[in-house]
This record gives C-alpha cells, sequence and structure tokens, in this order.
C-alpha cells in the first residue's frame, strides 16, 4: 500500500551551495576588536540586569547568556562587565562584516541575519570552479574568485573536505572513487548526482575556510560555519563545532538504493523541534502540545519558551497519522498562513526553499523592542514608549538617510555647518506605517501561578510627515510621535484606565516607499534633485558656442589655402595678358571648379555692352534666344 501524499517526504532542491556564517560571541568580540586586552579576559556584556553574552574566558569559569548579574559576579568576581544597550556599535560593526563578506559574492545574494549571522548564496563561483576543476590533478586545485582576473584566489585541494563534516569521518573512512583522480575523459555532467554534490560541498568547504580566514585576517573577527544546499541545513550544520569553526553536511541528501537514510534526516531528526529554524516558539509549543497529549512543562525563570520537555524531530515525523495536512490543523489560527503546515512538514524533513535574499538599499521594516519584568502604569508607559521612539528614530536616521551630495555644506563654510549636517542628508525611504505592539501578562490564577503565554497584540496607523523633519531634534519628534500617534494606539489596545500588566512592548515603523526609484516599492523619481543635477547628466551631450585658439592643424591648412589663392590669382593675371595677343581659345575658360568667375554674369544691371548677340548681315543686335528666328528672316525675305 502506498502512502500518502501528504506524508511523503516533499521533493528535495540541492542544486544550491549556501554558506552560513555565525560571528563567535559578537557583543563580546565588538568590544575586543575595540580592546584587544579583553580577549584574554572574562567579559560580559549586560542589558538591564541580565548578561546576553560573554566571550569564551567567561564561559570557562561557568557564566553563560541570559544569567543574572549578580549571579555571574558570584561564580566570577573578577569577571568585567559593560553596558551593551546601545546596540549602535553592533549594528556598525554588523554592517561593517557584512559588506566585506558581500563583496565575494558573485551574485550578491547575500542576507543578514540580525547583527550576527550572515547567509551567503555562492552557488554561481562553485559551479564556474566546478566547471574548469581539473579532475585529473585534484589535490594541486586553484580556486578562482574573479571571472575576469585568474590570477586571483588561492589553491586548494579539492580531493577532501576542509574543515569537519557530518557525519564525521577521515580520509580513510571514504569511499576510495571519492578521493581518486577521475579520468580525463569523463565530464562533470557524467559524474554521479551524489558525487557531483559531494564535489560542490568540497569546493564550497574551501571557499567557507578561505572567508573565515579573510574575516579574521582583515577584521579581527571570528566565526562559526555551516555548508550545505539550503538555509536550514546550513545553519544547523554550523552548530555542530564550535567555535571558530566549519562543518559540512556530506551527502546522501536523499535515501538511494545503497542506503536506507539520508544523512539529512540522520541529522535532523536528533534535533529538538523548538531548535528548527522557522518554526517558533509558538508553532512548536503546538506540536510540543499535540504530541504530548496534554501542556509542557515550562522551566522557571526569566527565559519565556523554555521547556523541561524535549520533542525530537523525529518524534514528530513518525507520530501516528502525522501528515502535512494533519500539521495544518494542529498549527492553524488567527492570521496563520493556510500552508504552515506544509511549510513544517518541509523543515521537519531538512527541505527549504527559501531564497538567500539578494542586499536590500533598505530594510523591511525598522523594530525596537524592550521586555520588562512589570509595567502597569501610564506613568511608566509614557517614558518607556519616549525611550523606545528615540532610538526608532535614531535607527531611521541612520538607516533610511543618505549624505545628498548636491546640498552639502561646503568645506569653507564651517561656521555655518551644524554637527550632524541634517540639512545635507536626504531619505532614501519613507515608512508609511507607524505599529505599536505590547505583550500582556494573563491574570494570576487563584492558586497564585499565571499561565504562559506568546500572544502579542498589535495596533497600526499612518507615519505622521513631521517624522521625516531633518532639522528637528530627534527628542522634539519623539516627544511629539509618542503624544500624537503611540499614546492613542495604546489606549486602543487597552482600553481599560488600569490592570493591565505587560512583559513586552515593540515600536516599529514598517512598509517602506523609497523615495527616489522607479520599482513597485519606489514612489517614483526624484524630481527635485533630478533637476539639480541635470547640467552635470547632460553635460556631454551640451553644445557650447565658444572661442577657442586654432590648432597648429588648423593654421597649416589656412597657409596652404591662401597659397593656393595666390597662385589662382597670378595665373588668371596672365592669362588676361596672353588674351590681349591671342584669340578667345587662349584665354581662361569658365566653368564652374573656376575660382573666379566675372561677377557680370550675375548682375541685372543695363549695361549695353551686354544686352545680346549682332547680327552678321544687318549688324542689328538682339538677344541670342531671337537671332535663330532673324537669320531666318534673311533666308525667307518674302
Amino acid at each position: 500500500m502506498r502512502e500518502p501524499l501528504s506524508r511523503r517526504a516533499p521533493t528535495r532542491h540541492d542544486d544550491r551551495l549556501i554558506i552560513h556564517f555565525d560571528y563567535d560571541c559578537f557583543y563580546a568580540a565588538v568590544f575586543e576588536t575595540e580592546n584587544p586586552v579583553l580577549k584574554s579576559l572574562p567579559l560580559a556584556v549586560q542589558q538591564k540586569h541580565i548578561i546576553v553574552t560573554c566571550n569564551y574566558e567567561a564561559r570557562r569559569r561557568g557564566l553563560h547568556k541570559l544569567q543574572l548579574i549578580t549571579e555571574a559576579r558570584k561564580m566570577c568576581p573578577d569577571v568585567i562587565i559593560v553596558l551593551g544597550e546601545d546596540l549602535t556599535r553592533f549594528r556598525n560593526a554588523s554592517k561593517e562584516l557584512y559588506n566585506f563578506l558581500k563583496s565575494f559574492v558573485w551574485s550578491q545574494k547575500a542576507e543578514r541575519l540580525g547583527f550576527d549571522e550572515v547567509f551567503l548564496d555562492v552557488t554561481d563561483i562553485v559551479d564556474y570552479n566546478l566547471d574548469i576543476l581539473n579532475h585529473s590533478s585534484l589535490s594541486g586545485s586553484f580556486f578562482h574568485l574573479d571571472r575576469a582576473d585568474p590570477t586571483v584566489g588561492f589553491t586548494y585541494d579539492a580531493s577532501c573536505f576542509a574543515g569537519n563534516t557530518f557525519p564525521a569521518g577521515t580520509q580513510e573512512d571514504e569511499p576510495r572513487s571519492m578521493f581518486t583522480s577521475f579520468p580525463t575523459t569523463t565530464t562533470t555532467s557524467e559524474v554521479d548526482s551524489t558525487d557531483r554534490l559531494e564535489i560542490r560541498l568540497r569546493l564550497g568547504s574551501h571557499l567557507a575556510q578561505y572567508l573565515r580566514h579573510q574575516l579574521e585576517e582583515q577584521k579581527g573577527y571570528t566565526a562559526t560555519v555551516g555548508i550545505s544546499t539550503n538555509k536550514l541545513l546550513a545553519k544547523l550544520v554550523g552548530n555542530v563545532n564550535k567555535p571558530t569553526n566549519q562543518t559540512a553536511l556530506r551527502p546522501p541528501y536523499s535515501p538511494t538504493s545503497g542506503t536506507a537514510k539520508s544523512n539529512v534526516l540522520n541529522f535532523i531528526d536528533d534535533h529538538d523541534i523548538g531548535k528548527i529554524p522557522g518554526i517558533g516558539c509558538k508553532l512548536s509549543h503546538k506540536i510540543r502540545s499535540y504530541v504530548l497529549r496534554r501542556e509542557p512543562q515550562f522551566h522557571e525563570g526569566l527565559v519565556w519558551g523554555g521547556t523541561k520537555e524535549n520533542v525530537k524531530v523525529r518524534d514528530v515525523r513518525f507520530f501516528p497519522g502525522m501528515s502535512s495536512e494533519v500539521l495544518n490543523e494542529v498549527l492553524k489560527g488567527p492570521g496563520s498562513h493556510k500552508d504552515t503546515g506544509v511549510k513544517v512538514w518541509g523543515l521537519l524533513h531538512g527541505i527549504d526553499d527559501t531564497v538567500v535574499a539578494k542586499a536590500r538599499s533598505v530594510p523591511r521594516q525598522i523594530s525596537i523592542e524592550d521586555s520588562y519584568l512589570r509595567l502597569d502604569t501610564l506613568i511608566q508607559i509614557h517614558k518607556e514608549l519616549l525611550m523606545l521612539t528615540s532610538s526608532l528614530i535614531r535607527r531611521m536616521h541612520l538607516d533610511l538617510t543618505e549624505t545628498d551630495e548636491d546640498e552639502k555644506v561646503p568645506d569653507e563654510d564651517e561656521e555655518n555647518k551644524t554637527d550632524t549636517n541634517d540639512m545635507s542628508r536626504r531619505w532614501l525611504a519613507h515608512p508609511r506605517v507607524l505599529r505599536l505592539t505590547t505583550r500582556p501578562r494573563p491574570p494570576i490564577r487563584a492558586d497564585g501561578t499565571r499561565s504562559r503565554t506568546f500572544r502579542r497584540i498589535s495596533r497600526s496607523t499612518t507615519m505622521p510627515s513631521f517624522v521625516f523633519r531633518l532639522t528637528d531634534g530627534i527628542e522634539i519628534i519623539a516627544e511629539r510621535l509618542v503624544n500624537e500617534a503611540l499614546l492613542p494606539l495604546f489606549r486602543k489596545l487597552h482600553p481599560e484606565a488600569s490592570g493591565w500588566d505587560l512583559s513586552l512592548v515593540n515600536v516599529a515603523v514598517t512598509d517602506m516607499m523609497e523615495t527616489a526609484s522607479d520599482g513597485k516599492d519606489g514612489g517614483g523619481r526624484d524630481i527635485r534633485r533630478m533637476f539639480r543635477r541635470q547640467d552635470e547628466v547632460l553635460k556631454e551631450w551640451k553644445v557650447e558656442d565658444r572661442d577657442m585658439a586654432p590648432s597648429q592643424h588648423d593654421i597649416d591648412e589656412q597657409h596652404r589655402a591662401e597659397d593656393d589663392l595666390k597662385m589662382t590669382i597670378n595665373d588668371y593675371e596672365n592669362a588676361n595678358q596672353l588674351n590681349t595677343r591671342k584669340g578667345s581659345e587662349d584665354g581662361l575658360f569658365h566653368t564652374q571648379t573656376t575660382i573666379f568667375e566675372n561677377d557680370s554674369h550675375w548682375d541685372s544691371g543695363d549695361d549695353e555692352s551686354h544686352i545680346g548677340d549682332a547680327c552678321n548681315i544687318c549688324g542689328a543686335t538682339m538677344p541670342s534666344f531671337a537671332m535663330i528666328a532673324h537669320e531666318r528672316f534673311h533666308l525667307n525675305p518674302d
């Protein structure tokens, strides 16, 4: 009996090559890069009352993420704690590293995830090097990083992987065909698909190793890297060997006649359902509840969503009757996509067809949020909204504006130049929607306990235009935005006068409209800027009437023309002198090419010497056209 379609594994597409970078202890690494002395000391980054990250020296002494500051100081009294609530330095470092890695990608398909993760789609560069790979000498291969310049690249050994693999294995454990040279008559297209995927992953592992080393040498940051054929597997496999390391997921990716199980399923089945990217805490909570047939138990503490009971991927895949249709029913809810179960079913089989998005000039949205132990008064709400809104506007100025060279204050006008030079900046995009989101805590039960919830509620409104005034101060704009827009949204979310207890507040802007773009998200061209730049743009086609000094070539040509003119005049004068001694046949014959013609031929005067011809018989003078008739008159007098 054949398996129902909804229970079958979705079709795999393994024609891409994805590399995932996860910077090691990123927040701490930013401070260590600014002050290298900190690298050998236990360092922790504090936000509010907890540690958000710490370096590996601190972890070696027992510290960890999301640990209370008081506990950290007791465990490691000499720990150095730095404040990390201002995200500016982290954001700037993240952009710098992202642009550095993106510069190696031909397709420009580089996607940033948060501050410390980057996906690179290197399919084209790997396939290019695979096509020119010399299979008869794999150990002496050269990886080309530039199509136009064959000298740009690095040497590598294409007969083996760089770094670690899953499953782990040594060269002696591998099939012999994987490490022997292919016959010179064998083309890439003739190689078995599994072998081809193996070679592509090898090339990707060497490129990943090269980029890791360049990142550390040139920027001072280390990273953990995963290599596979989609974003899901690349991200997960990179976590196998941490830190400052890399791992490639080896074939076979699909069950073959020789193997009952694929390395993909063997790898992903051991992961907890909540660790799968794309399955958030809400969805994983619903899946756990369905598989356990009850509400899962959570750990006590500040970290929401931490469960005491692990439900692994294999538990879900092999649960009786489980299918994509069942998952659709389990995961459906207000605002959920109708095919959520189909997507999750694919993720449980290691299938993720989401593309690595090309770099965007502007973000899709900008969001600022904070969590609270207790937030239940309007005075506190106003204070927190003001702080969040100020940070949001600073982010907007950083991510959505650029220097306008056409209006930049010149250097010589330093006395009128402001520190921020807002007059010389322009908006790249205008967000059209302002959104406020909160997460209320459920009321306390009769037994003194409180149920866990992940539910957020939101309200949106149109973004006020005064937000885009770059000449106004950030605090002034933030105060006005809170009073005129965010507080009214908050009253709609929480109409009751009091009694709400919030654990989270989020302020976001979204629905970006690019201000000078012809694309679907753009608002058309910037006409004002276009007219300002028209002289510069049209300069190469502009026709100007201006005096210019003649070139030496022009001077030589003029001299030759004058010499020819003198020679012609002399010839004409000599001819006239000869005409006085000889007949008319010896004179200068006027043609269309003659330089000088008798001007009287063009006159309309009454000069008698030019009235016409004289008759040879009677001597009468008449026009030339009448002479023929006059001669007939003499021939026929009657």
